[in-house]
């Protein structure tokens, strides 16, 4: 089954890393600067002020002051405190249209105990995004300051689930480990489920899964209306991994959904109780393209 929600779109902006390690927000015309400096063990990387292009940060301990906000303060997602899965964008959501892309990414401090590469790129005038260049290695402790707005937060385990059309398997691995597979069974010919890298964003104990949300009406034949155990969302276009027992023939066999990956209960169950949000959800081999990076989720596409 597939529920839907909403759309975004947006540019994609440059970020730069200092020598120290250090995220360093930066213009999309800036030069990129590579890691390389010292290694402080159990310390976040230093963040400088954006430095001209071609230039280096020199001090690994600077706490020079972050040039002023173009914007009000912020909501930044991760919260304070929160865990989340290393494929996890930073978001931020701004209270008022920002015009000038650039000058608010320097006003944008990113941390974090391991070093990363990344970049910034726009949702619109009101949300910006970084994600590092990789997933973010697991136990990265990451901060965030924008505008009077500070956060800090974890990254768990590296968690991930890669869905094979070809075998029509799931494989899940937690820091390299397989740890669990389950038969599945994805979207059918005219609703393939679409290939890319999916970001675990929400979790449904049950849902009302509805065909009219993405303009299919439940009285059609493709229609449907029904309640769905253990819903657990990988994209805003309405892409779920969810108990399905009425395909459980099809699962480790054939494609019989409007896109889902359709699994048994107790696996449903399981997926549900062991994944995060910011965990990937790795799609490959399927006859339906690539998931739109607009898709609210679709950052790493």
């Amino acid at each position: 089954m597939r529920h839907t929600r909403y759309r975004k779109t947006g540019l994609i902006a440059l970020a730069a890393i200092a020598a120290t390690g250090a995220v360093v927000a930066a213009p999309a015309s800036a030069t990129p600067l590579w890691p390389g400096g010292p290694d402080i063990p159990g310390t976040p990387s230093a963040v400088m002020p954006q430095p001209e292009p071609g230039s280096l940060p020199t001090d690994p301990n600077a706490k020079a002051p972050v040039p002023p906000a173009n914007f009000a303060a912020p909501n930044i997602s991760p919260g304070d405190g929160d865990v989340v899965g290393v494929a996890m964008p930073i978001i931020i959501n701004f209270k008022d249209p920002v015009g000038d892309h650039a000058a608010a990414e320097k006003s944008i401090r990113i941390t974090s105990t391991n070093k990363v590469n990344g970049h910034f790129y726009w949702m619109g005038d009101k949300q910006v995004r970084w994600r590092p260049e990789n997933f973010w290695p697991s136990g990265s402790k990451v901060t965030v300051q924008a505008g009077g707005t500070d956060v800090a937060y974890s990254i768990g385990d590296e968690f991930i689930t890669t869905a094979d059309d070809n075998t029509h398997m799931i494989t899940i691995t937690r820091n390299g480990e397989v740890v669990k597979t389950m038969p599945t069974s994805m979207g059918k010919k005219g609703h393939e489920t679409p290939n890319g890298t999916y970001i675990i964003s929400e979790k449904n104990r049950k849902m009302i899964m509805d065909s009219s949300t993405y303009g299919v009406p439940t009285t059609a034949p493709e229609g449907y209306k029904l309640e769905v155990e253990y819903a657990t969302r990988m994209s805003n276009s309405g892409i779920f991994v969810h108990a399905a027992p009425w395909s459980l023939a099809q699962q480790g066999v054939s494609d019989s959904s409007h896109g889902c990956l359709n699994v048994s209960t107790e696996d449903a169950k399981w997926f549900q109780e062991n994944v995060q949000k910011g965990d990937p959800v790795i799609v490959q081999n399927t006859a339906g393209g690539t998931l739109n990076t607009s898709d609210g989720w679709g950052d790493w596409n």
